[in-house]
């Protein structure tokens, strides 16, 4: 009962909603030309023809068709893409433009280092002096950056006043010795274009040999071939270095080292005084041939001039004492501080020992003082055992003779070398047996003197 007097509730307003309903679709309304309308109750819809989208209203969206919007959309994509490969080209543009500015940057603090670092000096001297740079390789910083680690601690080879030596492996698979300076002071410079200048004038093969350089870093550095066997003063001095030198190693030690000074003085291009002989700066090779490195305190000294004056610059017991009151240098400064290599090589005591009595803590003077006291053999160097008395007695008075206070007493290098080689030949044949008459003995010592003849612009200098 209750369910049929719903369906009659329903069906009569129905019936009163047909009765009083308004058709719009029959009446005016605002469907646009084309429009479909659709009456609703109490409503109408306006539909659009086919092929169009939108609201068939006047106030609506109206009808538009499917394929203009479709071309909005494309376009609105277009502009979309447009826009994001500008940005893209912006952002890729702005990178290009960053590390271009960053390697000009970069090129201009090279050049600002450069010059820092006495490049343009460096020039100068080359052309002043007649030298030559074209055998030495300008390295880049990464390359020595990569051949040292960094600069790792662990490759330092040594430390002293003008730097510090780095061992490096160059891509070539080389091995190298990496001087870099100690310049923290403009003044600084000169040492360190002096050594690159004064490697330029020498070729001689008991030299260390310059194979590059780098301007472009915040302090300069030189590439040398790398020397394997450590120093003199090391060996002799080192109580574990396993290796001790014999007699005839350290006279031949002695004679090399010699022609390397007389070299300089006498046949390079442009007289040469090293200024800091030294045991630390005398090198040995795998075959303990000797190496002398280390020009920084060197002089060029003009062809017209026998001396200059200088600030003393050199290592405590190896200085020239003359040298030290005068401030004038001349090339018998080198004698003296060779004098005091040739007598640690004799004693195998250093050149300055605050563990010996006071008197004697100089070697120079504690050498010269024994030898006039005739006790020479008291301060030998007991690993000397196999050597001939009458030679070590030469070598003791060429030593002697080169620590003398007034440098015009001195021998020159010249002589000093030529009486080593002259000593070494006799060592090396057995010459004093008596088989040899004394004419032919003389013979045979002039030939040996002759072999490192420095005259004529040293041509027949050995080793040169």
């Amino acid at each position: 009962m209750e369910k049929n007097s719903t369906k009659y509730l329903i069906g009569y307003m129905q019936r009163i909603t047909e009765r009083y309903d308004i058709n719009e679709c029959t009446e005016s309304n605002d469907c646009v030309e084309g429009a479909t309308c659709i009456n609703l109750p109490g409503s109408y819809q306006c539909l659009c023809p086919v092929g169009y989208e939108g609201n068939g209203k006047m106030n609506g969206t109206k009808c538009s068709s499917k394929s203009s919007t479709k071309s909005r959309k494309e376009i609105i994509l277009i502009i979309a893409l447009s826009v994001s490969i500008s940005l893209v080209t912006l952002l890729v543009g702005s990178f290009y433009a960053y590390l271009a500015m960053k390697k000009r940057k970069h090129i201009k603090l090279k050049e600002q280092f450069f010059q820092q670092n006495g490049g343009l000096l460096l020039q100068q001297q080359l052309v002043r002096h007649g030298g030559s740079n074209e055998t030495a390789k300008v390295f880049t910083v990464e390359e020595l950056n990569e051949a040292t680690d960094n600069f790792n601690e662990g490759k330092i080879l040594g430390q002293g006043g003008q730097g510090t030596v780095y061992k490096g492996v160059l891509q070539d698979k080389r091995i190298v010795a990496i001087k870099k300076s100690k310049i923290s002071d403009p003044k600084q410079i000169e040492p360190f274009i002096n050594e690159v200048i004064v490697l330029s004038q020498i070729n001689h093969r008991n030299v260390v040999k310059l194979l590059g350089c780098c301007l472009e870093t915040e302090v300069p550095l030189l590439v040398y071939e790398f020397i394997s066997n450590g120093t003199v003063h090391e060996h002799l001095h080192d109580q574990n270095q396993s290796l001790k030198l014999t007699w005839k190693t350290r006279l031949r030690i002695a004679k090399e080292t010699a022609g390397v000074l007389a070299y300089l003085h006498s046949a390079a291009s442009s007289p040469i005084i090293h200024r800091d002989v030294k045991s630390t700066n005398i090198l040995l090779d795998d075959n303990l041939t000797a190496k002398v490195s280390d020009f920084g305190a060197s002089r060029i000294v003009p062809l017209d001039h026998s001396q200059i004056k200088t600030l003393v610059q050199g290592t405590w017991g190896y200085l020239d004492p003359e040298y030290f009151h005068t401030s004038k240098l001349t090339e018998k400064s080198d004698v003296y501080s060779f004098g005091v290599v040739l007598a640690e090589l004799l004693t195998g005591k250093k050149a300055l020992s605050f563990s010996r009595p006071e008197l004697d803590r100089n070697l120079a003077v504690y050498f010269v003082s024994s030898m006039k006291e005739g006790r020479l053999h008291h301060i030998l160097d007991r690993n000397i055992d196999e050597a001939n008395n009458e030679q070590l007695k030469e070598v003791a008075h060429i030593a002697e003779r080169c620590l003398r206070v007034k440098g015009e007493k001195r021998p020159t290098m010249k002589e000093v070398a030529m009486e080593l080689e002259a000593i070494l030949v006799f060592e090396e044949h057995p010459w004093g047996s008596g088989n040899l008459c004394s004419e032919e003995t003389d013979n045979l010592f002039r030939a040996a003197t002759s072999v490192i003849s420095v005259e004529n612009g040293g041509n027949n200098f050995p080793n040169s």
